[in-house]
């Protein structure tokens, strides 16, 4: 790999090009929602190309545009509370539509601890644009190239066109001062600490249920954009892992931002086979000298 950053090579991306190898588009915003589809091949021995991707649907109800993959009645204060990823990009998404951009950063820097690679790709664009805080583009490839660990394909995109923007000297410090970043909000980091705090809030709000899931208890959402509707949501469909288990609450999350699909066969130990040979059959006669 080429480690000169006045080669020009993206792939000198921070996640990259870190001791880790590391292999979506922030729908929060219009500004990434509606990225023109090109493609861009990742630097890699195999080219494979990426192509920007649709927004992920969103649940809505009336006016309310609810997170993608998650029902808008799950949205409670509880549930956002257990999920301060969600919570901390929802209340900055406000804060940005409001202008209020350095509360907005503020708000996206606590998501981005939690994992939450669309505030990572917010935060970058806000650098790059100096939108809230002083314009510092090197700064900004270092928090788009951290939203790109996953290798969602808008992000990985925006990355590569900041890059193209930056000369050797940017290039060089960008990925310098992106260690730092990586080491506090890298997945490494951030999703251990969100995942403690799924398990938390799961053991404290399932403790008084026990015994009640699949026995007709409801749950009437009291906050939220559907409080006081009057609809009901089964703990079968709040409690569901997806939602609350660690592991496939981060898959379900590849599923809706567009992470490419990694798939694997499993080989299993060379086995000697005889040749399929008719033993019946003559040996062929030997050939005729010339």
């Amino acid at each position: 790999m080429d480690n000169d950053p006045g080669t020009g090579n993206p792939s000198l991306a921070i996640i990259r090009g870190a001791t880790r190898r590391s292999a979506l588009a922030a729908a929060i915003l219009p500004f990434l929602l509606c990225m023109p589809a090109f493609a861009v091949a990742a630097q890699a021995t195999q080219t494979r190309v990426l192509t920007a991707q649709p927004p992920p649907d969103r649940a809505v109800a009336g006016n309310y545009i609810g997170e993608p993959g998650i029902p808008p009645e799950m949205l409670t204060s509880g549930f956002l509370t257990a999920h301060p990823d969600i919570r901390w990009r929802r209340e900055a998404s406000y804060s940005y539509n409001r202008k209020e951009y350095d509360i907005a950063m503020d708000q996206f820097l606590r998501a981005a601890r939690y994992a939450d690679k669309p505030s990572q790709a917010m935060i970058a664009e806000m650098y790059w644009k100096g939108m809230g805080v002083p314009q510092d583009r090197e700064l900004g490839y270092a928090w788009m190239d951290l939203a790109a660990e996953r290798m969602y394909p808008n992000f990985v995109i925006k990355r590569e066109r900041y890059w193209q923007l930056l000369d050797a000297d940017q290039r060089r410090n960008a990925i310098e001062r992106g260690q730092q970043l990586l080491a506090e909000y890298g997945d490494d980091a951030a999703k251990p600490r969100l995942a403690k705090v799924l398990r938390q809030a799961r053991r404290e709000t399932t403790g008084s249920h026990a015994g009640f899931v699949g026995g007709g208890l409801k749950i009437i959402p009291m906050t939220g954009p559907l409080a006081g509707t009057g609809i009901t949501i089964s703990p079968e469909e709040y409690y569901a892992p997806r939602f609350w288990n660690p592991a496939e609450y981060f898959t379900a999350q590849d599923a809706e931002w567009g992470s490419p699909k990694r798939g694997h066969v499993d080989v299993g130990e060379l086995q000697n086979i005889a040749p399929n040979v008719d033993e019946t059959s003559p040996e062929p006669e030997p050939a005729a000298e010339p």
